[in-house]
């Protein structure tokens, strides 16, 4: 069932997503060459607390950390570990979420460790292009499936491949609300979009093939071919003058 939000609704997820964008920000900046990914959660709890908010995703089924770090050919859900150090050239998948006043945020991007190779950086720049894509063809009156082939569109254009087995979602109340939003498909197709619809649009974009792997953790996915792979989302709401992103411009994106 989707749920559509009020306008005070919205402004409270606005808010949220925010302080997401923030703690994001804050720890792009900290994925540095001898940094571990269990540094960078850590320091994610620590702003968290500082914010008083509450992590969206510690528990969520079971995951163990307040923050997502995927690296290189991983593609999402890489659990931070003090093992996994990050290196120069390395990209990272941040993803992230917090609570506040019950509703959820939820937003991700992939950076480079120092200096990266072309293909990662031209990775990086489609994948977040493709969002942006997503995001344009949200609007009112139109269908959900545009999302998706605006982003599949602009990917593949680019020579890249759409993970298929991971979709964005709608968002509120829960972390993952109805309905999921795949990024590919033809136009046309699914739910009208309607004013008050929140989704959290979110690419996944792989050098290589599209297929993936999930590790014996349960939890982290990577590229079958160990390509590399880039994730970026935001949190939108649908409104009449157009698609509104959730907590304003995001450093990096």
């Amino acid at each position: 069932m989707i749920i559509y939000k009020t306008r005070r609704e919205i402004e409270t997820m606005d808010r949220c997503n925010r302080v997401v964008g923030q703690i994001l920000a804050a720890l792009a900046r900290e994925a540095r060459p001898g940094v571990t990914t269990l540094d960078l959660d850590r320091k994610a709890e620590e702003m968290i607390r500082e914010a008083g908010v509450k992590p969206a995703f510690k528990g969520y089924r079971g995951y163990p950390c307040v923050l997502c770090t995927s690296v290189n050919e991983e593609v999402v859900h890489g659990i931070p570990s003090p093992r996994k150090v990050l290196r120069e050239g390395d990209i990272i998948g941040l993803d992230f979420g917090v609570v506040l006043d019950g509703y959820f945020g939820d937003a991700a991007l992939t950076v480079p460790v120092g200096r990266v190779s072309r293909e990662a950086a031209d990775l990086m720049r489609v994948t977040q292009e493709s969002l942006q894509r997503g995001i344009e063809a949200a609007r009112a009156g139109g269908r959900l499936s545009d999302i998706s082939a605006a982003v599949q569109r602009h990917v593949e254009a680019g020579g890249y491949s759409v993970v298929r087995e991971f979709v964005g979602h709608g968002i509120g109340t829960s972390l993952h609300e109805d309905p999921q939003v795949p990024n590919y498909g033809a136009p046309g197709a699914g739910p009208v979009l309607k004013e008050g619809l929140t989704l959290a649009i979110e690419p996944m974009v792989n050098v290589g093939d599209p297929a993936v792997r999930i590790h014996p953790d349960g939890w982290t996915a990577s590229t079958v071919d160990g390509s590399l792979s880039a994730h970026f989302e935001r949190s939108i709401a649908i409104t009449e003058n157009g698609p509104l992103v959730l907590g304003g411009a995001l450093e990096g994106m």
